[in-house]
């Protein structure tokens, strides 16, 4: 019953895959906080794009064309 033990105490296999697990979920949540972070940037950029392409449509359309 002590062997058994003893070598229960010595086994570390499953210690090997909780590091990795835990390792593992750090860089999902480091590649989940980076993405919302640039996600939301890339929105921004976007979205004032379309602010500017409204304004040069409206400003064009109330501006008389050149006849030729």
């Amino acid at each position: 019953m002590t062997k058994l033990f003893s070598r229960f105490l010595k086994d570390e296999s499953g210690a090997t895959a909780i590091e990795y697990g835990l390792i593992a979920a750090l860089i999902s949540v480091a590649l989940i906080a980076g993405a919302t972070t640039l996600g939301g940037k890339i929105g921004d950029t976007f979205n004032n794009l379309g602010v500017q392409m409204d304004k040069a449509k409206t400003a064009s359309a109330t501006t008389p064309a050149t006849q030729q």
